[in-house]
């Protein structure tokens, strides 16, 4: 049982790095392909409140 609850952790930690990156770094290059209804000139422009919420 403690080996399901530590992969378990580690996997949502993981999942958590991964979108601590994703708004902190690839915002504007990874964004738009993701987020593909949203208008290209808005990542730019929210860049920093993409960053807070990745930090």
């Amino acid at each position: 049982m403690e080996i399901a609850v530590s992969t378990l952790i580690t996997l949502i930690a993981l999942f958590h790095l991964y979108i601590m990156w994703f708004e902190m770094f690839a915002w504007e290059t990874r964004g738009p392909k993701i987020f593909r209804n949203f208008p290209k000139e808005l990542f730019p422009k929210t860049k920093s409140l993409a960053a807070n919420q990745g930090l």
